[in-house]
């Protein structure tokens, strides 16, 4: 028995020495990057990540990158990217660790990180431990993640504050609940820089080849400047960023006489990001009249549903269709005086007839579609679908 104490004892003290060994590893490898920017927030934050790392290319910096939006990617000093593998397709946060390891392998000047934490305690974590940012991103406070971080949107913003940086520098593009970032950021003798997003101009916005807004824009601007980077360097480095997977644009598709104007907007799936997004591409002429809003409802998402539901009077689209299940409770929440434009094709139906129904009494017509809620399920064969109907991208 006090043999098996003992191997017990050495194993442990074993593990315990590998673990601070690699532990100090991995802080020389942090050290030997001098800027390192962590982005968190609600909204955009891979978007912002990757607006952040071509600015700071565009300035002549090496700069690495990781995002862990729609699909995770490593993103190379040229701009060139990867997938970041995931054993059993399973996200953690010890994945820094070796996003760490392949960015010093570079020797870059700047690294820029997506914070993948949702839960407060791991969000402080990865940063007090993993990433150490010099610069903070704290985008938004949007109404999400509020089993984990709420319930209070006011909560939300401070949970969202432990990731700023402990004497460095944070950068955000919130106005409802600056003050208690002012608050939190002086917690942590931090300095708040909030941006200012008509600082960015309709023409430099004229610049990207896909949707973005003026928020993410003036956030790495901000960024670059205070990495001493040129603000029309950034910017051209910045156009010239490929952008995420899950960015929001628009296609235009051919069904039959009918020509048809979709825009995704699954990945923004809380109520005002939605709104801003259908606004952002209303905005750029990207989408017009008759305007049919999609929403895509889920048994487990019954709150997501009903806050799409509400939306409508705010989107004021000319149509409202339900697809997935189930559609009624998305539909109760629709104002009685908007009842009689709903569409209701809940269920489980094929592709080919979601997108009929869909286009139903609209032959020769040009019709914009905004997709909204959640894309699982029939979102994804109806996107599916339309897709063999691509005809270009609009810019």
């Amino acid at each position: 028995m006090v043999f098996l104490y003992g191997v017990l004892l050495l194993g442990a003290g074993a593990l315990l020495t590998g673990g601070i060994l690699e532990q100090r590893k991995h802080y020389a490898r942090l050290l030997g990057i001098p800027k390192r920017v962590l982005v968190n927030g609600i909204r955009g934050k891979s978007s912002i990540t990757r607006l952040c790392a071509g600015a700071l290319r565009g300035g002549g910096l090496v700069t690495t990158a990781k995002t862990t939006g729609t699909a995770a990617r490593f993103i190379h000093p040229d701009g060139s990217e990867e997938p970041v593998y995931r054993k059993f397709g399973i996200a953690n946060i010890v994945e820094q660790i070796g996003i760490v390891r392949r960015a010093a392998a570079y020797r870059p000047d700047a690294l820029v990180m997506e914070c993948m934490a949702v839960l407060p305690d791991l969000q402080e974590i990865n940063q007090s431990k993993l990433i150490r940012s010099t610069i903070g991103v704290l985008c938004n406070v949007r109404e999400d993640h509020l089993t984990e971080m709420g319930p209070t949107l006011d909560d939300v913003a401070r949970s969202l504050s432990r990731s700023m940086p402990e004497g460095g520098i944070c950068v955000t593009a919130e106005q409802e609940r600056l003050e208690i970032l002012r608050e939190e950021a002086a917690r942590r003798d931090c300095e708040l820089i909030a941006v200012d997003p008509e600082s960015v101009t309709d023409e430099e916005m004229r610049g990207f080849g896909w949707i973005t807004f003026k928020e993410n824009v003036a956030i790495a601007l901000a960024v670059a400047d205070l990495l001493n980077v040129n603000r029309q360097l950034a910017l051209e480095g910045m156009w010239a960023a490929p952008p995420d997977p899950g960015v929001l644009q628009v296609h235009r598709y051919q069904a039959g006489r009918t020509r048809l104007r979709f825009a995704n907007v699954f990945a923004a799936n809380d109520p005002e990001s939605t709104l801003m997004n259908i606004e952002q591409l209303r905005g750029q002429g990207a989408i017009g009249s008759p305007l049919h809003v999609v929403i895509n409802c889920r048994p487990d998402r019954i709150e997501r549903n009903g806050q799409m539901g509400a939306l409508v009077p705010r989107v004021a689209p000319d149509r409202v269709v339900l697809i997935g299940e189930p559609t009624r409770s998305a539909r109760a929440a629709v104002p009685t005086e908007w009842q009689d434009r709903v569409l209701d094709l809940g269920g489980k139906r094929t592709a080919e007839d979601l997108v009929k129904d869909l286009l139903t009494g609209h032959d020769g017509d040009e019709l914009s579609v905004v997709a909204i809620g959640n894309i699982h399920g029939q979102g994804e064969l109806l996107i599916e679908e339309l897709a063999k109907l691509q005809l270009e991208q609009l810019r």
